[in-house]
């Protein structure tokens, strides 16, 4: 018999597949974060990964802290 895993803390990152198969150059995606510099490494990898170019930034949109992704090549 297995236990359940523990509940994730509200600071806990999901699991993120990036969308750099289908986007075109110029197309850009937002996700919502509390630890931008995480996301932006975690992103910059994802697209070195796919072979994508991108250019990440820390921003808020709606008010929510998070960093927006744009496919430069």
């Amino acid at each position: 018999m297995s236990k359940p895993p523990p509940p994730p803390s509200p600071l806990d990152e999901p699991l993120w597949i990036f969308p750099f198969e289908v986007m075109e150059v110029g197309d850009s995606f937002f996700i919502p974060t509390m630890k931008p510099a995480y996301m932006t490494y975690a992103i910059e990898n994802g697209a070195k990964r796919a072979s994508t170019k991108v250019k990440v930034y820390t921003t808020t949109k709606d008010g929510v802290l998070g960093v927006r992704a744009w496919r430069v090549a």
